[in-house]
Parts: structure tokens; sequence; C-alpha cells
């Protein structure tokens, strides 16, 4: 009886340390705070009103507390519209938990101020401009009204449709065969390179360029024929 109570007073620290170790989770504002850390250096130079909306961790997650939570973009993907963001942890335990995120754009767009037959060469009565999130929008949404003064429509539109690229006859930026400058740049980085056109495509559609590696990129047509790839 009297040896009793030392067992006790040795073993219950000892449960009391395993237990406060399975009670121990990851809590979701530093993952977080991770997240909208890469999605702002992501989005800086956009047009607009940027805001961001992310979802939170899992409270009932069991992941290990974290040292230095990363974020990072899955695929390529675009920190643009409605997208997954991964946060991985390397210390004290390896783990990779992923977040929803969404990203809207508040900007002018045009829309066809009234209903436009198919041929209909666009005047400054024919568009008008709209705000709201462009991030929800194709693409190829025009927001300059140069681009579509004096195009003709390749289709008839509804009276309100977002103005396109694909909507519209524009010259093309970038032509099959045709070498091209191709960049990709950050909040503090520039990178560029030339490569050879695979297809033709007007301002804001999707040309793929081969480059001297032969190793072949998919990026967006701009006005002045250079191709912008995501980094």
């Amino acid at each position: 009886m009297i040896g009793r109570p030392l067992i006790s007073i040795a073993i219950i620290p000892a449960m009391l340390f395993v237990m406060a170790s399975a009670i121990a989770q990851q809590t979701s504002a530093p993952v977080e705070a991770a997240a909208r850390t890469l999605i702002e250096e992501k989005t800086q130079g956009l047009p607009g009103e940027v805001t961001i909306e992310i979802s939170p961790l899992d409270p009932g997650n069991r992941l290990p507390p974290c040292h230095a939570p990363t974020a990072f973009l899955p695929n390529s993907t675009r920190a643009w519209g409605a997208f997954s963001i991964g946060v991985r942890c390397e210390s004290p335990v390896a783990w990779t938990a992923y977040l929803q995120a969404r990203v809207k754009v508040i900007d002018n767009y045009l829309v066809a101020a009234r209903p436009l037959p198919a041929g209909q060469i666009l005047g400054p009565s024919d568009f008008e401009h709209r705000r709201g999130d462009i991030a929800a929008l194709p693409n190829d949404v025009l927001a300059d009204a140069s681009h579509a003064t004096g195009r003709p429509t390749r289709q008839a539109l509804a009276q309100g449709t977002p103005l396109q690229t694909r909507m519209l006859r524009i010259p093309e930026a970038v032509r099959q065969g045709n070498k091209v400058t191709v960049f990709s740049q950050g909040k503090a980085f520039r990178v560029s390179n030339t490569g050879r056109a695979l297809n033709s495509a007007a301002p804001g559609e999707t040309v793929r360029v081969r480059l001297p590696n032969n190793q072949v990129v998919s990026g967006t047509a701009l006005h002045d024929g250079t191709v912008e790839v995501n980094p």
C-alpha cells in the first residue's frame, strides 16, 4: 500500500505528456498566413481592386504543429478566380495540406451595349464599360475600348455580353512559325527567352511556343507580339 502513491506520481506526468502530444494540432492562422503571403506575391501588379478569400484549415485536423509552413501553387495554378493552394511542412513532421482560395479582381470591362449582329463593325455606341469581377470572366475579356473599336464581330451578340477577343475579328499578334519573345515575371524577377510559335493567336489567346531546348510552353499572346507564361 505504501508503494502505490509513489508509482502513481511517477506515471501521471508521463501520461500527461502523451495526452498533450496527442491533443496538439496545427492551428489555422499560420497556415492561412503562409497561403495569403504567396497569393499576395502572385497577384502583385494585377489591375483593379484585388480581394483574397482563403478557407480556414479544418479545425479537426490531426496535423502536428509546424515550425515554418510554406505555401505553393500546385501544377502551375494561377492565383486567379477559385483555386486550391497547398501548404507544406518540413519540420518537425512532414505534411501537406490544401486550402480553397478565391481571388476577386474588380475592374472595368466591355459589354455589348445592344444586340449586335454578326459582322457588325464596332463603334463607341456598340459597347459600354461595366465594373465587376474580371477573374470570374474568360481570360480574353476586353477592357480597352481601342481593342474593340473598328473590329467586326464574328457572331451575333446579346446585349450585356462581355466582349472577348475570340468574338471579334482581331489581327493576329503571333503568327505560326515566327520567332517570338517569351517571358515570365513575378514580384522581383523577369525571365525572357525566344522561341518559335507553334500556332497563330490574337491578343489574349493561348499560343504554344517551342524553345531552343525543344521544350514546349504555353502562354498568352499580348498585343505587342510577345508571349507571357505564368511563373
